[in-house]
């Protein structure tokens, strides 16, 4: 216990002791006599409260340091019945088996007993098992807010600082972490079997990206149907944002039925104040000071459609379609900036005012079909995959530019115009294999192809005496053509305390991109190779070690490819290179694991070619270029620390730790290429508080603090920044429905600012967002809410490289 709260106190718990050196234990079981892990036992006086513990996996659990007293010995758990003891204390005591009743509830003329929530070490991953507990009553992302090692956060998903690919039955999630979310606030959690959490995903999943969780749907077992309806609304500083939507699913004993449909309109507002200081033979010979406000509009709609066919006890057929629909009419930018110009002897030189407005418009679908065959040995089984997405994007910019003396009489103006955009077509091919060997080995293996065509299009106006005419330096149409051939296979084995996992995938990919205006033809064809190892040591009943290494890939954006200069202003683009290697990675982590609730985490990561977007200013013309580019790499190592624990039956407490060193080399594009280094330690924190009140645990209350110190980023510094979230929700009609409210960052302490300064670079921007925001939500489920969905999501990993 005192382990426990060493740990808490190092985020900021502080408890009183006082000098005790009397002992209670036990043993805690259920009705089966069998043994209750993880179970909490505190000890109060007078209704203070004194000490605690948890029992072991074998439901023992000891108290020490007591004084002589008369105590009140309190056992709970979730799901079951409290029980409260009194203890008159003169003497080391042992109390004997304390046994636990289960909560047994009944629902709609069912009786459902609710049990406890579970978490499973694997050698690769954390299982976070939650089917039939009482969380089963909530909705998807509030169990997302309960599993260990994921925060969910001011409207973002992490695990150990990073957001991780959301897969929903080993199906890749393709939307943003937003949509994600709204999806998942609409899905009611008694659809979920588990939550898998995948820090190195094995080889089965794609080599490319970082951690994994795995969202594990119950098999449907009920025939009929149930629906529901959820809206949001959040008002922040300067406008309210909106979100709703509605998912329906029917059954009958061969088809299931699956949509959903959400909205998202909303209006956001940013603030960018930059300071540049420009040289020349390592003198500021100019400064400019600019201030600019952007209101971005839109709207994204999102439909998901599955629809499963059972053929027989052996074989299935699915199709799923995932539509992403961001409307022309509903999605537009304005950004009205100013920048003061001062010279060497710092009095103001002259002004210029830009006003910049743009339109786009969105079309993201993707559609899988999916056949699955089971064999006589269980847990064989055979799936093929096929799988389409169109994506078109395009967008209009206007830019009107007034260039002032100082006293702000008009010197000449200036005005351009930019259309662009991009098609993507992607089809794919996969199939995978598994064979259990016997009860304690299995094999995986698989293959997949995929094809990749993208069409981008630029062409930039320019006016002279108010004719329009195109700008054929800054026009171009770039072709990309990509194939991929993948195959990987996989062995894993338990024996005794060990489990092994090891893993191989090879990826062949053949490239061609082709600009029509240079007549530049960049082809391009590599063979990777991807290892994973996987080794968990299971010490005793309270410890684990475990090491793992794993090789994977980050292959560059689509519109990272284009070679475009994509002015954003007279005086800054945006430019890419079809040029651009895959990012390669090695990941070294060495774990250990204290009672299932606390794990220390070493790391090593050496990122070679890392794909960035960095700004460089132009000291001779002035201008600012924000470049894709490969920095040359980039190597971090650090100490995680992970809990996940219950403090008291009504209050679970989990947090991500970091302190890491991170050391990156670029070279400086503005000063003759120079191999630079940017190297800092920094610190991250995460921490959650979740309490439930009232006597069915109905009304919820969540607080979270995120802090992240100051950060190196390519060849930027980040400042730093802390936010502090707090929710309040209050489960009605037999938690058919839901009313919360909350606020998030509430001390406003998210903004930023991001500073660029070595050699000849000096470049300061300071970001203000609507972080700080009211909260109000609801969620209402009707028809019968004992199914299960079918709903899946689609799983390529070359749809992530769309500009979403």
């Amino acid at each position: 216990m005192q382990k426990r709260f060493l740990a808490l106190i190092f985020f900021t718990f502080s408890y009183i002791c006082f000098s005790q050196d009397l002992v209670i234990q036990g043993r805690v079981q259920d009705e089966k006599s069998l043994p209750v892990a993880f179970a909490n036992v505190v000890v109060f006086n007078n209704g203070a409260f004194v000490n605690g513990t948890t029992t072991n996996d074998n439901g023992y659990f000891q108290i020490e340091n007591l004084n002589a007293s008369n105590y009140i010995l309190k056992v709970s758990f979730l799901g079951y019945e409290s029980v409260e003891l009194p203890i008159s204390l003169t003497s080391d005591i042992t109390v004997e088996n304390i046994i636990l009743k289960e909560i047994i509830e009944a629902l709609d003329g069912v009786i459902v007993i609710a049990k406890k929530p579970t978490v499973k070490r694997m050698v690769d991953r954390i299982v976070f098992n939650v089917e039939n507990s009482t969380l089963s009553n909530n909705n998807v992302l509030d169990v997302l807010k309960q599993t260990p090692g994921v925060l969910v956060h001011d409207g973002n998903i992490t695990v150990k600082n990073a957001t991780p690919v959301v897969y929903i039955n080993d199906r890749r999630v393709h939307l943003s972490i937003e949509e994600v979310q709204q999806l998942l606030q609409g899905t009611p959690a008694e659809n979920i079997k588990s939550i898998e959490v995948i820090t190195n995903p094995p080889a089965r999943y794609e080599a490319e990206g970082g951690a994994v969780l795995n969202i594990v749907t119950s098999k449907n077992i009920v025939a009929g149907y149930h629906g529901s309806i959820f809206g949001n609304f959040k008002q922040g500083s300067e406008f309210p944002k909106y979100s709703y939507g509605t998912s329906h699913f029917f059954k009958t004993k061969k088809l299931s039925t699956y949509i959903n449909f959400s909205d998202n309109p909303r209006k956001d507002f940013t603030g960018n104040d930059e300071f540049v200081n420009f040289f020349n033979n390592n003198q500021v010979t100019s400064r400019w000071e600019s201030f600019s406000s952007r209101i971005r509009e839109n709207s994204k709609q999102n439909i998901n459609t599955t629809i499963d066919y059972e053929i027989d006890q052996k074989n299935s057929l699915s199709f799923t379609s995932n539509m992403l629909i961001s409307p022309r009419r509903a999605t537009k930018t304005s950004e009205i900036s100013e920048t003061n110009v001062y010279g060497l002897d710092k009095l103001l030189d002259s002004i210029f005012k830009t006003n910049n407005s743009l339109r786009d418009e969105t079309f993201n679908f993707a559609f899988d079909l999916d056949y699955v065959h089971n064999f006589d040995r269980k847990g064989e089984k055979l799936s093929v995959n096929g799988h389409h997405t169109y994506y078109d994007f395009s967008s209009f910019q206007n830019v009107d530019t007034d260039y002032l003396f100082a006293d702000e009489s008009l010197i000449r103006e200036n005005r351009f115009q930019t259309f662009s955009s991009q098609t993507v077509k992607l089809f794919t091919g996969q199939i995978d294999y598994t064979l259990p060997i016997n009860e304690s080995s299995n094999f995986e293996t698989g293959a997949k192809v995929s094809n990749i065509n993208s069409e981008s299009i630029l062409n930039q106006f320019t006016f002279d005496n108010g004719i329009r005419q195109e700008d054929t330096l800054n026009s171009d149409t770039f072709l990309y053509d990509e194939t991929n051939y993948a195959i990987y296979g996989s062995f894993g084995k338990t024996w005794d305390k060990w489990d092994l996992k090891l893993g191989l995938r090879t990826e062949y990919t053949n490239i061609k991109g082709n600009s029509i205006l240079n007549n530049q033809v960049n082809n391009n064809d590599y063979i990777k190779f991807f290892p994973t190892f996987y080794l968990q040591h299971k010490v005793d009943d309270k410890n684990e070690v475990y090491f793992n290494y794993k090789k994977r890939i980050f292959r560059p954006r689509y519109n990272q490819l284009n070679p475009f200069k994509y002015f954003l202003n007279d005086n800054a683009y945006i430019t890419g290179n079809p040029s651009l290697k895959p990012q390669i990675d090695d990941v070294f982590t060495f774990g250990y694991s204290v009672n299932k609730d606390f794990t220390f985490e070493l790391y090593y990561r050496y990122e070679k070619d890392p794909a960035l977007e960095i700004v460089f200013q132009d000291n001779i013309d002035k201008k600012l270029k924000y470049v894709n580019t490969n920095i040359d790499s980039s190597i971090s190592y650090g100490l995680d620390f992970i809990a996940y624990t219950n403090i008291l039956t009504n209050w679970s407490f989990s947090t991500l730790s970091s302190i890491y060193y991170t050391n990156e080399q670029f070279f400086a594009l503005e000063s003759n290429n120079e191999l630079t280094n940017n190297n800092r330690w920094a610190v991250f924190i995460q921490i959650a508080n979740y309490f439930t009140f009232l006597k069915d645990r109905s009304l919820l209350l969540n607080i979270s603090m995120i802090y992240t110190s100051r950060d190196s980023q390519g060849a930027s510094v980040v400042s730093d920044r802390s936010g502090v979230d707090l929710s309040i929700r209050k489960n009605l009609i037999k938690n058919k429905a839901s009313l919360s409210i909350g606020i998030t960052d509430i001390f406003n302490g998210l903004n930023y600012n991001k500073s660029t300064k070595y050699l000849n670079q000096d470049i300061l921007r300071e970001t203000t967002l609507e972080n700080r925001m009211l909260t109000f939500g609801f969620n209402y489920k009707f028809g019968n809410t004992k199914l299960q969905n079918n709903n899946k999501t689609i799983d390529l990993e070359e749809r992530d490289r769309l500009n979403d």
